[in-house]
């Protein structure tokens, strides 16, 4: 059950997870870039995440823009997105990636770095993105206490804000960084790049306890490392968002080729994530 009351501080995205939490279970988010394969493949890659199998799939869905300097992304992420650039990935993409994504039920996110977001413009970003059904953008280099300008714009245009605290944040960090989100906030479980990993981090629910005693208003997620249903179960007996990313961008790639003939594998991974989920607090 959702102890989380504060509408305002749950803003969109943290609405949908409190519903989920009032279900019995966290919330799935499925990370993919836009524009992998190429833009067209990958809006059909969003729709799969969300269908997964047996009409359970992804709550919320990052969307990803490829950038050139991605400090956070392991390299499954860089290998798509630099094939995505060399074909032609515009800002705008995504727009139309939130678009497909609201158009499924699941709510979309924006995942990107600033300075994609400050040479569009700031306001213009978060009015496109909004208009599109946008529901939220997570900035991963962004530091919460330096961006007035985007705080006025995600106000303006009602979108959910979320930063990132990671092992190595201090009790102070923590508290700062979640009181300026609005939606939940992100908590890397590992201390390096994305990526599917065999076991999940020591430190996921450290952070997650710590995190809530700071600031037990704020929904937190966990992500970096979660590649299939146990491991979300797992992270999911305790985390309120079980973030994805890696494991189904995998399945989208085979031997270094791009996309195979079908999702069947996209959807049958995204269906065992959420079925994970679904088990996480019996």
């Amino acid at each position: 059950m959702s102890s989380f009351t504060d509408a305002a501080r749950l803003g969109n995205t943290g609405a949908v997870v409190s519903s989920c939490l009032d279900a019995g279970r966290p919330a799935l988010v499925g990370y993919l870039p836009v524009g992998y394969p190429c833009v067209a493949q990958s809006m059909e890659a969003f729709r799969a995440v969300v269908e997964g199998s047996d009409g359970r799939g992804a709550d919320i869905v990052e969307i990803g823009i490829p950038y050139s300097d991605p400090l956070m992304d392991g390299l499954v992420i860089q290998h798509a997105t630099v094939k995505a650039r060399a074909r032609g990935v515009h800002t705008r993409d995504a727009f139309t990636a939130a678009e497909t994504v609201a158009a499924t039920g699941a709510a979309p996110m924006v995942m990107t770095y600033w300075n994609l977001i400050e040479a569009y413009g700031p306001d213009r970003f978060a009015r496109d993105l909004a208009s599109a059904g946008g529901r939220g953008v997570i900035t991963p280099d962004l530091p919460p206490d330096d961006c007035p300008e985007w705080f006025e714009a995600s106000d303006a245009h009602n979108l959910d804000r979320v930063f990132l605290i990671a092992p190595s944040s201090t009790d102070e960090r923590i508290a700062l960084t979640m009181g300026s989100c609005r939606g939940w906030v992100y908590a890397t479980s590992v201390m390096g790049v994305t990526g599917a990993r065999s076991a999940t981090s020591d430190a996921a629910p450290v952070i997650v306890g710590r995190a809530r005693a700071i600031d037990p208003t704020v929904p937190v997620g966990i992500g970096l490392g979660v590649s299939n249903g146990a491991q979300a179960a797992e992270i999911g007996g305790y985390a309120d968002l079980v973030i994805v990313g890696s494991a189904l961008l995998k399945c989208l790639d085979s031997d270094g080729a791009d996309m195979p003939g079908d999702l069947r594998r996209l959807r049958a991974l995204s269906g065992e994530l959420a079925a994970g989920v679904a088990s996480a607090r019996p």
